[in-house]
């Protein structure tokens, strides 16, 4: 049922994501328009009593805030270039994953258009929409953020980073980099220990707490990086972290050593560049250093 003076929204894009989306809007009584390049996806939702209208414009402009849950950057383009000039006045909340540079492009895009942009970063997956396990980042506009704060807040935790609408896209593949690299290390170590027949499970179970009780230390080394001193008591040095014995055992195990060996290289260039004796968290230089020989 429509809860009275409820924010109309339009929701592009019902795959996983866009369909949970839709349906924490429906839950909670807001009078909600899909559309989706599909039209059978939007059956189980209108189901539900959400609107379906025929084409495109008819969808974004059903209301003055649409939310867009796409593909990529090239699809948001796609899908809403030739509507773009029907959405003047319009708030558009972007949810497609981008890079920090496409969403300042859509935010700029968006605005020649005369359409407000707020871009957003989903740090959930579709079960943990509508839960307070969930978090979704914002960046762009402070006025739509604030205006329609209530909305967000039906899907999750809802955070504002900033006016630069990159800032968003930004911390999510930041966060999903140090996820992503973690979990192939352990996969590593969990075809290290398979090459002699231990399961993954037996792995699992225990380098779970292990690793849990080393992301203690992610204070620590943002607090040298943040200061940067990387001679201050306390740390391991890069020679005493040298990884070549778990490159080598794993290759005498037959076990590519891939995600290793690219943690042996970044502190090999810094023992080489003659800080051997200075902490771990000194591979922060080389990563930041690649980046800025890449800029130029």
């Amino acid at each position: 049922m429509t809860t009275p003076g409820s924010t109309g929204v339009t929701v592009l894009g019902l795959g996983a994501m866009g369909s949970a989306l839709a349906v924490a809007l429906l839950d909670a009584g807001h009078p909600t328009t899909v559309w989706n390049r599909t039209p059978a996806r939007a059956a189980a939702l209108s189901a539900r009593g959400a609107t379906t209208p025929s084409d495109l414009a008819g969808a974004v402009t059903a209301h003055r805030l649409v939310v867009a849950c796409l593909l990529d950057h090239a699809s948001v383009h796609e899908t809403l270039d030739p509507v773009i000039g029907a959405m003047r006045g319009s708030a558009l909340v972007n949810l497609t994953t981008t890079t920090p540079n496409e969403a300042r492009e859509l935010a700029e895009w968006a605005a020649r258009h005369g359409v407000d942009y707020l871009d957003g970063a989903i740090m959930a997956t579709p079960p943990m929409i509508g839960t307070a396990e969930a978090s979704i980042l914002y960046s762009g506009s402070a006025e739509v953020f604030d205006a329609v704060r209530p909305v967000l807040d039906r899907w999750a935790t809802s955070t504002y980073d900033g006016a630069d609408s990159g800032l968003a896209s930004l911390y999510d593949l930041a966060m999903l980099s140090g996820m992503y690299t973690m979990f192939a290390g352990f996969l590593h170590g969990a075809a290290m220990v398979g090459s002699v027949g231990i399961t993954a499970t037996e792995f699992a179970a225990r380098a779970t707490p292990f690793l849990s009780a080393m992301t203690a230390g992610f204070a620590h080394d943002a607090a040298v990086v943040d200061g940067g001193d990387y001679t201050v008591p306390g740390q391991q040095s890069l020679d005493f972290s040298d990884l070549g014995h778990i490159v080598r055992a794993s290759e005498e195990q037959g076990v590519d050593p891939a995600p290793v060996a690219a943690v042996q290289e970044l502190i090999g260039r810094q023992r080489a560049a003659g800080h051997g004796a200075e902490g771990f968290a000194r591979l922060y230089e080389s990563l930041r250093a690649g980046r800025a020989e890449a800029v130029r």
